[in-house]
């Protein structure tokens, strides 16, 4: 299944509208004050999950309204974000290839929190990404083929999400490595670009933030 999740940081709707012409989701959720950006996409969310403290009372009220829709309301004090719990009733239902939107651009914190999510989904089996009009951010425990017609900008970076990454090799990249150690603390592999119509990045240990993206 793949699930679509708008939360409540930054998003452009304009890009978000055309990057969402044409797909479909067998699941789509609602976080708390993304609701206010599916309603102006005219989106019709399958679930809307949160707190809804950012959320203004009367559209909230205007999506109760619709029947089919699940609400699953949370109390405020509570261990996990709102983004966390719609990603678990995701997994939940059985969604195994997921998109999120909103999830950067607005609180530091919670940008690097959902980055953290990304990794949860892989431990269990999920791809998971975060989109916006300049990047897509995923995260890497095993190689990866790059093709220059599918990347999202110019721009391919990979940042260690574990204390160290072994063995990395690239190759097609204006900045190829070879069986490189990368440590948290580098900016070694940020900006780096294809040159080939195709590259690869191998390693054999670790886990690795990867952004594609644009100016």
């Amino acid at each position: 299944m793949t699930g679509l999740i708008i939360t409540g940081g930054s998003i452009d709707c304009a890009f978000a509208g055309a990057f969402l012409k044409d797909k479909t989701f067998d699941m789509v959720i609602a976080v708390d004050g993304g609701l206010a950006a599916v309603k102006q996409l005219d989106i019709r969310p399958d679930a809307i999950v949160g707190d809804f403290d950012t959320v203004k009372g009367e559209l909230l009220e205007e999506y109760r309204a619709i029947e089919g829709i699940t609400f699953e309301q949370h109390q405020p004090e509570k261990d996990e974000t709102d983004t966390e719990l719609a990603l678990r009733t995701a997994m939940e239902a059985g969604v195994s290839d997921m998109v999120l939107l909103g999830a950067a651009g607005g609180r530091l914190d919670h940008s690097i929190g959902n980055i953290h999510l990304l990794y949860a989904c892989l431990q269990k089996g999920v791809k998971a990404s975060i989109v916006d009009e300049k990047n897509r951010l995923y995260i890497l425990d095993q190689g990866k083929t790059y093709r220059s017609g599918e990347v999202w900008g110019k721009y391919i970076s990979f940042l260690p999400l574990t204390e160290e990454v072994h063995g990395i090799t690239l190759k097609g990249f204006k900045y190829p490595l070879t069986n490189r150690d990368i440590r948290i603390g580098t900016s070694l592999c940020i900006s780096n670009e294809l040159e080939a119509e195709t590259g690869t990045i191998t390693f054999w240990d670790g886990v690795l933030i990867c952004v594609e993206s644009h100016d």
